[in-house]
């Protein structure tokens, strides 16, 4: 492979919702080089990729930013970081005006006011958001973009971060570039359990399918401190299509019934990981298939359903039109997805401090890959790619920079070179994939059985996961594509190890629906404090710590490292 050495001064990986954020802020710093590297392009990149149909984190007329900490910690059931949440809420309203300056456009009612979706939404036309995002961040002459670069992980001396490796996917070039301050915006982890639909249809789901946890084993490999896996994210939706349930539970109030018409959604609850629960358990009674009741709504809110899905996820509208019979005249029948880890809508990701900043000094975390703080979505995505772009500032300037020693280099090129030099054999990375899917459905709570678990499930799903990850090295790759899929893959079996440790060290069930863990089947108030975690020689080592909230501010102690 041919080598490339870059210099920059904050060095941005993913450029995603957040870190195209953090671009576009840190391009207020001229005297700031700031290079993004993107394993897509960021025209049409991460989760925004295809456009979304409203902003769900909004501070509307009559509320304040506690009120959405007050909501975003009863949905988590107190298991969140109530100062992350809170310096997240004061800036929601920001950073959309940002974006509505930048060109997104914002329902407004005939007295110029934002159209609301309940309590915490606003609805936008948003098919383009990304795109306005990547002109946004191209605009900056400080920031560079880098393109079809996979960066596979950090460079490290003493606990801070001087960089990152990566590899060109189309072509062969080793990367390694050196970074004063590295801010993460990899995104959460999909692929991890056995999806809904198999085969060609296996990409069908609700998180972005290329968000693999690059970002979290990364963090992991590096003994980075990471939190709170254990609360698995599981979106409730549209059966087959895995279309958006809130556009029609909110949009016109449609309540949750099983086959008999019964509404259920009151007996367990109507949190987001309740509403889940209340289907499966429904099911498990057999009073299934359960749906979302649309049946007799009018064609007015007919035509407002077609128009929304074909917005973002155009699979329903056509299924609706295909069988000849739209919501008002069938209820929509829903069902839960696999298990994801993704910090925007659970609290998965890095231990960070208040400044979105690790346990390796220099390296910051925004979005998704960031933990402690649920229910950010996009806006809250933004700001913490802003506020970790202005506190990388301050790292620039408030810290000396030693020079890389770059003897490690070769090693990482060859590491890449062996995968390419390997010779074919019979087992490739879609079969190891696939069996570490499998595993992780039947061992570790998937939707195969109802996402339960127990102790001596989840041992045996982390000696199986053990022993996949071995067969790795044997892999071949025949192209900088299918080297692309062996770090995917060996990404994944990463994240599954954090998972299942995650899962087998909180002794409770907390979040029924999200985890049903058969051996604690109850919640219990000895739990209501954080599974942390430090990958050490290979070894998962779990950190329990206090809970930080109303009106405290957790702060990193680098002394400890």
């Amino acid at each position: 492979m041919k080598i490339k050495e870059l210099t920059t001064d904050v060095l941005i990986i993913g450029g995603g919702t957040a870190g195209c954020f953090a671009g576009i802020t840190l391009g207020k710093y001229s005297d700031v080089k700031v290079l993004i590297v993107e394993k897509a392009n960021v025209k049409r990149s991460g989760c925004l990729a295809a456009g979304v149909n409203a902003i769900n984190a909004y501070i509307t007329e009559g509320r304040v930013p506690q009120d959405y900490v007050d909501y975003a910690k009863k949905d988590a059931d107190g298991i969140v970081r109530e100062d992350l949440l809170l310096s997240m809420s004061e800036r929601l309203n920001h950073v959309t005006d940002v974006m509505e300056k930048l060109g997104l456009v914002i329902l407004k009612d005939e007295n110029g006011k934002y159209v609301t979706r309940g309590n915490r939404n606003i609805k936008i036309n948003g098919e383009n958001i990304k795109v306005i995002l990547a002109d946004a961040v191209q605009a900056q002459k400080n920031v560079s973009i880098l393109n079809r670069v996979n960066i596979t992980d950090y460079i490290i001396e003493d606990n801070q971060i001087k960089g990152a490796y990566g590899f060109d996917i189309n072509e062969e070039i080793f990367y390694a570039i050196k970074a004063k301050a590295v801010i993460c915006a990899t995104g959460g982890a999909a692929g991890l359990y056995r999806p809904n639909n198999p085969g060609f249809s296996r990409h069908k789901m609700w998180y972005c399918p290329f968000n693999t946890g690059a970002g979290y084993a990364m963090g992991i490999r590096a003994g980075a401190e990471m939190t709170t896996f254990e609360m698995r994210f599981i979106a409730l939706r549209c059966k087959d299509t895995i279309a958006p349930t809130g556009t029609i539970a909110q949009g016109i109030q449609a309540k949750q019934v099983n086959s008999k018409g019964e509404i259920y959604e009151t007996k367990y609850g109507i949190t987001t990981s309740q509403r889940l629960y209340g289907t499966v358990s429904e099911n498990r009674a057999g009073k299934g298939p359960c749906y979302l009741r649309t049946e007799g709504i009018s064609k007015e809110q007919e035509q407002d359903l077609y128009k929304a899905y074909l917005n973002m996820a155009p699979s329903q509208t056509l299924k609706w039109i295909e069988s000849r019979k739209g919501p008002s005249q069938e209820n929509v029948e829903v069902e839960g997805t696999e298990p994801y880890i993704v910090g925007g809508h659970t609290a998965s990701g890095y231990w960070i401090d208040n400044n979105r900043q690790t346990t390796i000094q220099g390296l910051f975390a925004a979005g998704d890959v960031a933990g402690g703080c649920p229910q950010k979505y996009v806006t809250g995505a933004f700001v913490e790619g802003q506020i970790a772009a202005e506190a990388a500032v301050k790292f620039l300037k408030n810290n000396t920079f030693k020079a890389i020693n770059e003897e490690c280099f070769d090693s990482k090129k060859k590491e890449y070179e062996a995968y390419l030099n390997n010779e074919e054999t019979l087992i490739t990375t879609e079969q190891l994939e696939e069996t570490m899917q499998k595993i992780m459905d039947q061992y570790a709570g998937g939707i195969g059985t109802d996402y339960q678990y127990n102790e001596s499930s989840l041992r045996l799903a982390d000696e199986k996961i053990e022993a996949l990850t071995e067969l790795v090295d044997k892999l071949s790759a025949k192209d900088m594509d299918d080297l692309l899929r062996i770090y995917e893959l060996k990404e994944r079996l990463v994240v599954c190890k954090v998972v299942i440790a995650h899962l087998i060290a909180r002794k409770e069930t907390r979040w029924h629906g999200f985890a049903e863990n058969a051996d604690y089947p109850e919640k219990s108030s000895e739990w209501e404090k954080y599974v942390n975690s430090r990958m050490t020689n290979g070894k998962v080592e779990i950190i329990l710590r206090d809970l930080v909230t109303g009106g405290e501010t957790y702060e990193h102690s680098y002394s400890e490292k």
